[in-house]
């Protein structure tokens, strides 16, 4: 039985909690979170029990996952440091916070994981990157976080200094998704769509055009350029966005974000 610790239930622990309570069999689940209204809110909905402090939760699981906001991990990191032990695998997933840092309020003897999931994992399409601190871990407590992760969409591994690149390009991404979405529903709209309708269509056509590049192996490009008719309504459409530069605008938005991360 692995035994397995959230410190916060956000938006995000609250995804991964209930990815690992659907999907991974034998484990044993424990949460904490200054909002105890979202704790019996977890447990009502989930199952499992809470505890009420960050020390017990790490007491009573192995794996631990730091599922707050940058700006209260030395707070956290204070509430856990005399009670964590070499037993425990740490696993942080606030953008900015290194294994380094970590190691060094910690202890250098403690495994860490530093991993950036994002909020799709709730509908079980989840994208995660995860970095392994230089330490001998078990192959069974490697398992055991690919698993984690797992449980709610995809993963891959990566060397960390790879891990702020990340942020941009899956982390926060989803947000700049449902912009887009939002902005090709509000143009439906405006062609006479009905709401619910626009929404569906254009979310419709995100899911499977992303299903598209994951499935085919084909470069986006080339997807692209299969729709884009001669002299058509879609090549028509691709111009306008050139022209207002949609694909700077992405990559210039993406690196403000890379910056954030690194400024932590």
């Amino acid at each position: 039985m692995s035994k397995i610790g959230f410190i916060g239930t956000g938006n995000m622990g609250y995804a991964m909690i209930k990815g690992i309570a659907g999907s991974l069999k034998d484990v044993e689940l424990v949460y904490t979170d200054v909002n105890k209204d979202r704790l019996e809110q977890i447990k009502s909905e989930i199952g499992y029990s809470y505890v009420n402090s960050n020390a017990e939760c790490v007491k009573n699981s192995k794996y631990v996952i730091l599922a707050v906001k940058p700006q209260y991990y030395q707070q956290v990191l204070d509430d856990i440091k005399e009670v964590v032990t070499s037993e425990n695998i740490i696993i942080s997933i606030a953008p900015g916070i290194n294994i380094e840092y970590l190691k060094n309020n910690l202890g250098k003897n403690i495994k860490i994981v530093r991993a950036m999931p994002n909020t799709p994992a709730l509908v079980g399409q989840g994208m995660s990157a995860i970095s392994f601190s230089d330490d001998d871990y078990e192959i069974i407590e490697k398992e055991m976080v690919n698993n984690i992760f797992k449980s709610f969409g995809e993963m891959v591994e990566l060397p960390e200094h790879l891990m702020n690149a990340v942020v941009a390009v899956s982390g926060s991404s989803p947000a700049y998704v449902y912009m887009f979405i939002e902005a090709m529903a509000d143009a439906g709209v405006l062609f006479g769509l009905p709401r619910d309708t626009s929404y569906k269509l254009a979310a419709g056509s995100v899911l499977g055009s992303a299903k598209m590049v994951l499935e085919t192996g084909r470069h986006p490009g080339e997807l692209k350029d299969a729709v884009c008719s001669p002299g058509g309504t879609t090549i028509e459409a691709v111009s306008e966005l050139e022209k207002n530069g949609f694909r700077s605008a992405v990559i210039e938005a993406m690196k403000s974000c890379y910056n954030k991360t690194i400024s932590f």
